[in-house]
């Protein structure tokens, strides 16, 4: 049995985004749509952004042309943040993707990453053999099929890994409406909320 992750603080975690490409938007087909998870992504990238937390940002192919870059939306949320581009499917496997990690000082790690079935769970569960504490994001990730995603989730839940979702992740790592972030997460699930209300009126 896997040991009890407890709640995340901002104070400890990094924020890991794996291979938010157009070719993998392209072919989700599980429950939550493209535009959805594009929104939750941002959600994610904005609280780190405002909480001080670490971003690593992946790619993987672009260099040897076989996909593009990262999503635009998604880089207009990260001025100042390189993508490490792979040619492995599995980012704990590149060395520059590890060290970035490595380097953020941080034990517990928040994923997101397309597609869950593969460039979300082999890093995942290769984080949590290193040591980490991991939690992924249920709503900004997809699969190729509902069956895929599906299966994933399970895997990684019966590893150990933590399911969330974007609001409820956002909500944990701060927890006090009077706590020092507060005004700022304020201001990011507002404005979260209108482009949610948004998303649904399409």
């Amino acid at each position: 049995m896997s040991k009890p992750q407890g709640l995340f603080k901002h104070e400890d975690v990094a924020l890991v985004l794996i291979d938010y490409q157009p070719e993998m938007f392209a072919n989700i087909r599980s429950e939550t749509s493209s535009d959805l998870i594009d929104l939750n992504v941002r959600l994610l990238i904005k609280a780190a952004k405002a909480f001080d937390i670490p971003v690593i940002l992946s790619t993987v192919g672009v260099k040897y042309g076989v996909n593009h870059p990262t999503r635009q939306s998604i880089v207009d949320e990260l001025p100042g943040v390189t993508a490490i581009d792979r040619t492995s499917m599995n980012a704990w496997e590149d060395d520059a993707f590890r060290a970035a990690v490595e380097a953020t000082g941080r034990k517990k790690l928040i994923f997101g990453a397309l597609y869950t079935e593969i460039c979300l769970a082999f890093p995942v569960l290769e984080a949590m053999a290193d040591g980490y504490d991991a939690t992924f994001v249920v709503d900004a990730v997809g699969g190729m099929s509902q069956l895929a995603h599906r299966t994933a989730v399970e895997r990684l839940t019966n590893a150990g890994a933590a399911p969330n979702t974007a609001i409820a992740i956002v909500t944990e790592l701060f927890r006090d409406w009077e706590s020092p972030v507060a005004d700022k997460a304020r201001t990011i699930l507002k404005d979260y909320a209108g482009n949610l209300v948004a998303w649904a009126g399409r």
